[in-house]
């Protein structure tokens, strides 16, 4: 029987890289999933893979930095299926790699937003859903960069080790529920903010993102055990 048959699953930053791989192997092992992304004609060609691996797939096109739009789609949620049982916090940009007395006041903003802030949002729409479920998974997306000092990564380093700390402060909160809570960290992967970060890089060198989809798969699982840990992907 495939590992999430019948789950209800949540991803955000899904029409991309990690996003799209990890949408993709969740319907492959049984998912629906609900997409979430800005852009349309990303989550139509992942929805095109899903469909035709023989999966099911709810794309919602929208920003995450509309704080209102995750209350609504909350409500809908509860309204079509009455729980959730996965949600993946994946969505994220890079942002600006500078000092940090060069950042921009707005991109500073824009990346705490996108990367950090709308993760609240996320659980505080959500943990009902996932309270719903018989055995309700959140995985966060964290770095590297959260644990250690990267000059000029500032802004990024600093909104991941934030995201582990509301990410740990939530775990902590739901110990005695059937939610589960976890972050992941995918190490060196092949993505646009990857290439962004280092243009000169040579993207065949690097792992593929559907290679580390499995271990999403891990931490999605109801036979899980994890709580309040952070995978590292070697």
């Amino acid at each position: 029987m495939a590992a999430l048959a019948g789950r209800v699953a949540l991803i955000t930053g899904a029409s991309r890289g990690l996003g799209a791989a990890v949408a993709k192997r969740f319907a492959a092992e049984g998912a629906h999933v609900v997409l979430i992304a800005r852009t349309v004609g990303g989550l139509e060609e992942v929805d095109d893979a899903v469909q035709a691996a023989g999966g099911t797939a709810t794309l919602v096109p929208f920003d995450l930095k509309d704080f209102d739009q995750i209350d609504r789609l909350g409500a809908s949620l509860y309204e079509r299926y009455r729980r959730l049982d996965i949600l993946v916090g994946n969505a994220g940009m890079l942002g600006v790699l500078s000092p940090l007395g060069h950042i921009d006041p707005l991109v500073w903003s824009e990346v705490m937003a996108v990367n950090l802030t709308a993760n609240w949002p996320l659980i505080r729409s959500m943990d009902p859903l996932l309270r719903q479920s018989d055995a309700g998974r959140a995985i966060f997306v964290t770095s590297g960069a959260a644990s250690g000092v990267f000059p000029y990564w500032g802004a990024y380093a600093t909104r991941k080790a934030a995201l582990e700390m509301m990410a740990r402060t939530y775990a902590g909160e739901m110990t005695k529920t059937m939610v589960r809570v976890n972050l992941i960290d995918p190490g060196v992967v092949r993505t646009a903010m990857r290439a962004e970060a280092f243009p000169g890089e040579n993207p065949a060198s690097l792992r593929h993102p559907d290679e580390v989809a499995p271990r999403f798969v891990e931490l999605a699982s109801p036979a899980c055990t994890r709580h309040g840990e952070v995978l590292r992907c070697a």
